[in-house]
Formats: structure tokens, C-alpha cells, sequence
């Protein structure tokens, strides 16, 4: 019988899929050292957003918990890492000093190999990121992105076809960029069987002999087990699978589930599985803490017609209801699609999924094509890289007018290179601003996650955005609730609806931001309120309070859905803040004043 190895996911990309990656390091480590003891030795455990997601909400220090992470697994297991090209581990593309002090960094906290992709398939985002990897000496699992289109989108029947793919492995077979193994990754499910099987034959007849072929999809469109079949039929040596409580649904396939799916087969996972099910509930106790959102754990037959990996679905539908705004969801998801067609047709995987969500959660929220965001913006003007097919030139003039930006045939590393603000050097005179120790690490902890980087480092940042089951019980809870004096019961069905009186209601539901404090008004003269433009987080403040301010000059900066907005002085006059750092308000609450 022929083995198939595999790579379990849970512990990465499981967290990533099923909790936006926000997930404590204490809660999960007896399920490594269960997964230890049941014999897996290839486990995916950082990387991705679980780098940036560990800065951002849990308050901890992602290099921390891959050293524990490594420490727990032992010294001879396989430990994987994702990263996004030029990017790394950033949503932005980065400078070549980020690109190598990141090879070198995770290669020092306990990492072995990096599965290294870019979302447009553009083979120049590879290779210097690939020669950094081998250098560092990391194995280097390079990657071709994968997607299907709905019906309609490609009129060339050129697109997304295993003929594509083929392209695309040539490219980087003639570009000379080394590397131990090739992943085709998948990561909004939606690749049909057919096109896998048939992807998966040509490159094995196209690599050299012996190398490892891995293969990577989600449950998210209910395709997963027949495209790991096809897979494995057609030549792949390698499956990701995943761990309950987060497989299946926006998930990889579960190992059970896989190793059910080949008995009677001439292939096999050379499981035990029985230690496997222990092992799985050593982990379902140890997330049994927090909640499970319902999304992420089903099939979502809409997603073919808008690819929304599992990886991003649950990171933006908690932000949605972070937001007060997931009541959207169904109309975000049905923009998105346009956003694909329109914006090149680049795989809908991080950072190029991020960008199509957020485009379409603006065009929903503010108007379609009204306003372009940054991301998607820069991407169809060519600072991400090359799109497999030019954008569609209305949305092109649009960014180029609203970004001031001109389109560019420059590759990413050439942009970043030469843009003062990038790189090493701008994030250690940030450290030594902030009064903060220059180590390799917090440089690169500020070169990625910027602003957000410096408050946890400065011991300024808290946990938040976890979602604790027991707040989902205590919110489900009856309440009495009096209003003029009339008693109303009052029980929540989720974010999305409430049972008053025994009647249902629909109601958008979200965090309600600290009562906003009572501004000192000058003895004469109007201040003028500044609302929050759209529902968000305060980010950080551009000036200080009291302060004296010009007409349209940028006050405070909010971020909703990973994007920053700039809310602006309406005149000149002097300005006192109503809310402070980290408050989560919703659209129109005042966040300032200004006399």
C-alpha cells in the first residue's frame, strides 16, 4: 500500500479558519502534546494570520509561542509555517531586509519548513522570498494557487484551468528559485475534483523526480474528500488534514474522516486511529472554551459563486459582528463576486481575498464602486504584482483617481526598496522613538504589524475579540428589561435576532462603545460634533487633545475589516476627543469635537 503522508493543520490554519486565529497559546498546547503522543510529527504552527492575530487580540508575542509551540512538539518534528510571498506574514508587501530577517527569525524560533505562496501567482513575488528561505536553511515548499470561477466570469475558458496552473509551474521551474516540495493550495475549496486530478497529473510529469507533491483545499464548498482523492490518484504525496473542533466546514478534511475515506483503498495514513480520537478529544476539551461560530462549521454552497476562503470568512464575519454590521454578511458575500471579475481574477486567498472582502463590504456599506479601498486599489494598479489578467479599466481609473496613485509594471520588492518608510531601518527608529529595546525581533514585530506592534510592545495592548463560549451562553440568557416602566423579556438568538415577548425581531447587534465623555465647551463660540464614519475600533490619534488643528487635516485613524479610515478636521479650531484608543464605536457616534 502506498502511504500518504499529511500535514495537520489544526493548530494554524484550523485556528485561523474556525476562530480568526484568535486563540490563547495556554488553551491548546496539551492538544500538541496529545497530537505528539498519537504519532504526528508534521504540524503547521504559525505563519499566516496566526502571527499578526497573536499581536492584535490575544496580547502575545507570536515568536513566544512558537518557542513553546517547538519546545512541546519536540526536537524532531516537521514544523510548517505559511507565508505570502513578498508579504510574509503581513497583509502588506514588504522591503527585501523583512523579507530575509523573516527567514531567518523563524527559522531561529523553531521552524523547519515554509510553505511560501503568492495569491496572483506571480512568480517574481517568489523568488527572492524562496532564495531568503534556503538560505536560512528552511525547507521551501513552494506554492500554486488554486480557485474555480462561478459560470459566466471567464468567457476564455483560460483562467483558473489546470492549463493555467501548468503556466504557472513552468514559470517557476524556468525562474530557477529552489525548493524541497510544491504545494497546489486551494483555500477557498473551490477547485472541482476534475481540475485537481488534472492539475496534479501534468506537474508530475513536470517536476523532477521525487519531488514531494503536496495538495491543500477546505470543506468550505463540500468538495474536499473527492479533490483529496483525485489528488492522491494523480500523484500527490502529501495531504493537509485537520483535527475536530476545526475540520470539515471552513476547515481542512479531518484525519478520521481522510483515513475513513481510503480504507479498502491501495493507499493509507499509517494511523492509529484510535490514539488519533483520543488525541482529537484532548482538543475539543481544550477549545471547548470558546465558542463555535456556525458558519465555520458547515458547507456554504454559495461560496463557488464567491470564493471566500475559510480562512477569511470567520476572521471578517467576527469583525462583522465586531462591528455591529454581520447582518451584511449575505450581501458581502454576494458583492464579493463582482470584485473577483472585476479585479483580475487573482486567487482568492491572503492578502488578495482580504482586499475582495473589503471591497465588497464597502461597496454594500457606502455604495458600489464609490469608494475603493487601499488594498484593492494598489492591487489592480499593480503594486501587489501582476493580476493573471488586466482589471477592468473602470475600476483602474477609479483607484488611480481615488488613491492618487499610477498604475506600475515595478515588481513589489523594487516599490518597497526604494520607499523610505518600509523596511528595518524606519521600524528600529519607531522602537527607539517609543523608548523600546532594538532587538531582530521587534524590528520586525513594527515592520509588519506597525502601529499595533508598538502598543504591544509597549505593554499597552489587551486581549479582545475572543469570543469565550460562556459570553455566548450569558448572552442568550432571558433579560427583563424596563423601559418607562413596562417589563419586556427580552432573549437573544445569536447577533442577528431577539425574542421580546415572545414575538422574534431582527436586530443588528455589536459592542456598544464607553459612553462618550462630556466635552469642556469654550465659553463662546459652536463646536462642532465629528461622528465616526463608519463603524470600527479607534486605531490611534494623528494629533493630541487640545490641540490646534488646520481644516481637513487627519485627526484620528479608525480601522474596520483591517482597513484604515482617516476621520478628518471639518475646520480649523481646537480639538477634544470624545473616545479613547481601542473604543469600538458604530457609525455617527461622536468621537470629537472641534471649536
Amino acid at each position: 500500500m502506498k502511504k500518504v503522508n499529511f500535514m495537520l493543520t489544526a493548530f494554524r490554519d484550523g485556528f485561523q479558519s474556525a476562530y480568526g486565529a484568535r486563540v490563547l497559546t495556554k488553551d491548546f498546547m496539551p492538544a500538541v502534546e496529545a497530537a505528539r503522543h498519537a504519532g504526528i510529527t508534521h504540524m503547521e504552527f504559525g505563519g499566516g494570520a496566526r502571527f499578526q492575530a497573536l499581536f492584535f487580540y490575544c496580547n502575545e508575542n507570536a515568536f513566544d509561542m512558537m518557542d513553546t509551540f517547538r519546545k512541546t512538539a519536540g526536537p524532531d518534528a516537521n514544523l510548517q509555517t505559511l507565508a505570502r510571498g513578498v508579504n510574509v506574514v503581513g497583509l502588506e508587501s514588504q522591503s527585501s531586509d523583512v523579507i530575509k530577517a523573516h527567514a531567518q527569525l523563524f527559522k531561529k524560533h523553531g521552524t523547519t519548513t515554509i510553505r511560501n505562496f503568492d495569491a496572483l501567482n506571480d512568480v517574481n513575488n517568489l523568488i527572492y522570498s524562496g532564495k531568503c528561505i534556503v538560505e536560512a536553511g528552511l525547507k521551501h515548499e513552494i506554492t500554486v494557487t488554486m480557485m474555480s470561477l462561478a459560470p459566466g466570469w471567464d468567457t476564455t475558458g483560460t483562467i483558473h484551468t489546470p492549463e493555467f496552473y501548468e503556466k504557472v509551474l513552468r514559470k517557476i521551474l524556468d525562474s530557477g528559485v529552489p525548493f524541497d516540495s510544491v504545494c497546489f493550495k486551494d483555500a477557498s475549496g473551490t477547485a472541482t475534483p476534475a481540475t485537481v486530478g488534472r492539475t496534479i497529473a501534468i506537474a508530475r510529469k513536470m517536476l523532477p523526480q521525487g519531488t514531494k507533491i503536496a495538495f491543500h483545499t477546505h470543506e468550505t464548498a463540500g468538495n474536499s474528500i473527492a479533490c483529496c482523492l483525485e489528488a492522491i490518484h494523480a500523484g500527490a504525496d502529501q495531504l493537509d488534514l485537520s483535527f475536530q473542533p476545526v475540520s470539515g466546514g471552513t476547515c481542512q478534511p479531518d484525519v478520521l474522516t481522510m483515513w475513513h475515506a481510503l480504507r479498502g483503498t491501495d493507499y493509507t495514513l499509517d494511523i492509529d486511529p484510535h490514539k488519533i480520537r483520543e488525541a482529537e478529544n484532548v482538543f475539543q476539551e481544550c477549545m471547548s472554551k470558546y465558542e463555535s461560530l456556525g458558519e465555520a462549521g458547515r458547507v456554504l454552497p454559495i461560496i463557488p459563486f464567491s470564493p471566500l476562503p475559510g480562512g477569511a470568512l470567520t476572521a471578517n464575519t467576527q469583525m462583522m459582528r465586531d462591528n455591529g454590521t454581520f447582518n451584511r454578511f449575505p450581501e458581502v458575500v454576494e458583492a464579493m463576486g463582482e470584485c473577483v471579475k472585476l479585479g483580475g481574477f487573482g486567487t482568492s486567498v491572503t492578502p488578495v481575498s482580504q482586499f475582495y472582502i473589503q471591497q465588497a463590504y464597502t461597496n454594500v456599506m457606502q455604495g458600489a464602486w464609490k469608494k475603493i479601498t487601499p488594498g484593492y486599489g494598489k492591487m489592480v494598479l499593480g503594486y501587489f504584482g501582476k493580476t493573471p489578467v488586466e482589471p477592468d479599466p473602470m475600476v483602474v481609473k477609479a483607484a488611480s483617481e481615488q488613491l492618487g496613485l499610477e498604475p506600475t509594471a515595478k515588481t513589489p520588492l523594487e516599490i518597497n526598496d526604494a520607499d523610505p518608510k518600509k523596511g528595518l531601518k524606519p521600524a528600529i527608529e519607531k522602537l527607539k522613538a517609543a523608548g523600546l529595546p532594538v532587538t531582530d525581533e521587534n524590528a520586525f514585530i513594527v515592520a509588519t504589524c506597525a502601529d499595533k506592534g508598538i502598543t504591544f510592545l509597549k505593554g499597552e495592548a489587551k486581549v479582545n475579540g475572543i469570543r469565550w463560549a460562556k459570553q455566548k451562553q450569558d448572552a442568550n440568557a432571558p433579560v427583563c428589561v424596563n423601559v418607562n416602566g413596562t417589563a419586556y423579556q427580552v432573549e437573544f438568538d445569536g447577533d442577528n435576532a431577539a425574542v421580546v415577548n415572545g414575538k422574534r425581531y431582527d436586530i443588528s447587534l455589536g459592542k456598544a462603545a464607553p459612553a462618550a465623555k462630556t466635552a469642556t465647551k469654550p465659553a463662546s463660540g459652536a463646536a462642532d460634533t465629528i461622528n465616526a464614519p463608519v463603524p470600527g475600533a479607534i486605531l490611534r490619534f494623528s494629533v493630541k487633545d487640545g490641540d490646534t488643528v488646520k481644516e481637513g487635516q487627519e485627526i484620528l485613524v479608525m480601522e474596520a475589516m483591517k482597513m484604515e479610515t482617516s476621520v478628518n478636521a471639518p475646520k480649523a479650531g481646537t480639538v477634544t476627543f470624545l473616545v479613547k484608543q481601542g473604543d469600538q464605536v458604530q457609525t455617527g457616534h461622536p468621537v470629537a469635537q472641534i471649536q
